[in-house]
């Protein structure tokens, strides 16, 4: 029951991370637009979000994994 307090817990700040992520994508977009950042600064915030999402992904799939291992 303790390994699958640790995953339900892995598994919400996962969720929490993602949720930021997006967050602070909502948030460049609307301060670029704004402040009319070039394409260049815009592009490498976007860099910086989707390289948040793929963390998101790579943890969502290591909890996905271990769950999968504890049914064995």
């Amino acid at each position: 029951m303790d390994r699958d307090a640790e995953l339900k817990r892995r598994g919400q700040r996962t969720s929490i991370f993602i949720a930021g992520v997006a967050v602070f994508w909502f948030l460049i977009i609307k301060i670029g637009e704004e402040d009319e950042w070039s394409q260049r600064t815009r592009a490498l915030f976007d860099l910086v979000v989707l390289a948040g999402f793929g963390v998101g992904i790579w943890k969502s799939i290591q909890i996905w994994r271990a769950r999968q291992a504890d049914k064995e």
